[in-house]
């Protein structure tokens, strides 16, 4: 049945959805930045120092290991980041579910007073019709 909140429920459904959506994709993105940050934690843990040679291979190996916290640091600010845009998202769906679920207790409400009008009228028009009935076959006796 439609009533005037039917095309904002489509409306606040297709905003929810969307919202969805961009919530999956904001998870997928932290669930790649927990990746590579694991995965560069465990290659700092691989790594090697010379424990002897030349002071060359001592420097090219601090670089080494220079090299990789900085990318560990990199990854947590990545994950941060990732994470702060998860619950970004979680709370704008959150808001747009509210919002998709007050038109559509609002529709479902509409559609109820609609039907209670409906029955009124049509017990009305059989209350009549039983009048007329009546009235004729008594019409018809007399």
């Amino acid at each position: 049945m439609k009533t005037r909140y039917s095309s904002l429920v489509s409306v606040k459904k297709n905003i929810m959805q969307k919202s969805e959506r961009v919530l999956q994709t904001k998870n997928f993105a932290r669930n790649n930045a927990k990746e590579a940050l694991t995965e560069s934690l465990s290659q700092l843990e691989q790594l090697q120092s010379p424990k002897s040679g030349l002071v060359s291979d001592f420097l090219s190996s601090r670089a080494l290991l220079d090299l990789q916290r900085s990318l560990i640091r990199h990854n947590e600010e990545w994950l941060a980041f990732a994470t702060k845009e998860v619950q970004e998202a979680q709370e704008q769906l959150k808001r747009d579910m509210i919002e998709y679920e007050k038109f559509q207790y609002l529709e479902v409400q509409e559609v109820e007073a609609i039907k209670r009008k409906e029955k009124i009228k049509e017990a009305k028009e059989l209350d009549e019709v039983a009048l007329i009935t009546h009235n004729n076959n008594k019409q018809r006796s007399a």
